[in-house]
């Protein structure tokens, strides 16, 4: 696999998922680097962004992020739940803080997971999780198949998460975020090559690096116009010149994702 994908599992993980990343992080050159969490961007709260959730194990240990998009429902990235069951997975709503213990706590009811995702380099990185209990803040909404004109070059997108301190290092405890421009589908293939799927992805990002989403901020927003036009998904190491953030482009799988929404 080229690059990492960025989620940050917990120590309970199978070992299967964790020999799996721990040979993507060597296979990726310049890996070792020691990047912030949303590198380069600032501490902010979940009462300024209420539809972002932290994605937990039982215990509440935060491994990725979603989206909230209605009481019930959150979009996330589907590598975040691979291997995982209703029982494994919690998510937590209104919690600007990881050691916190306000907001609502819910389990989950149902994973939907694209069934034609196999890797996040290979695209379709999209799930949807149904919550038992109802979160009762403000919801985001997201993109249509047709607004694809959201992602033209240069335009300024949102990106929030509690991503790692380091390379596999630990979780920042505050919630963060920053603001990164869409980089064009021809700069963007000029850095990965074949592993960027135009139709599945799209990158954002400074060239000269300095600030992007790193591990523990997958399956969070990448917010366009104040609408869920992105969900994190992977990247050549984080915040490294010349390899912008890969996000899953949500106008693709908007259809699919909206009949899971509504079910």
């Amino acid at each position: 696999m080229f690059g990492l994908n960025r989620a940050r599992k917990t120590a309970a993980v199978l070992a299967a998922t964790a020999a799996a990343a721990t040979t993507a992080l060597l296979g990726a050159p310049n890996a070792a680097a020691a990047p912030q969490p949303i590198v380069g961007g600032t501490t902010t709260t979940t009462t300024a962004y209420p539809f972002v959730m932290q994605i937990t194990d039982a215990s509440q240990n935060q491994f990725c992020g979603g989206t909230l998009v209605s009481a019930t429902k959150v979009i996330t990235a589907a590598h975040c739940m691979v291997g995982e069951t209703t029982s494994s997975v919690r998510v937590v709503g209104g919690r600007t803080y990881l050691n916190g213990t306000n907001g609502t706590v819910s389990r989950v009811s149902k994973i939907w997971i694209n069934p034609s995702y196999t890797d996040a380099t290979n695209g379709k990185d999209v799930a949807v999780l149904t919550l038992a209990t109802s979160m009762p803040y403000t919801t985001a909404s997201y993109v249509t198949s047709s607004q694809t004109s959201l992602y033209a070059a240069g335009t300024t997108a949102r990106i929030l998460g509690w991503g790692t301190t380091s390379e596999n290092g630990s979780s920042s405890n505050q919630l963060r975020t920053a603001t990164v421009p869409i980089v064009s589908d021809t700069s963007c293939k000029s850095s990965y090559g074949s592993d960027f799927v135009q139709t599945d992805m799209v990158c954002a990002g400074y060239s000269s690096g300095g600030v992007d989403t790193c591990q523990g901020d997958s399956g969070g927003p990448l917010l366009i116009g104040g609408v869920l036009a992105g969900i994190t998904s992977w990247g050549e190491g984080c915040a490294e010149a010349g390899y912008p953030g890969v996000y899953t482009r949500l106008t693709t799988f908007s259809s699919l994702v909206a009949t899971q929404v509504n079910s």
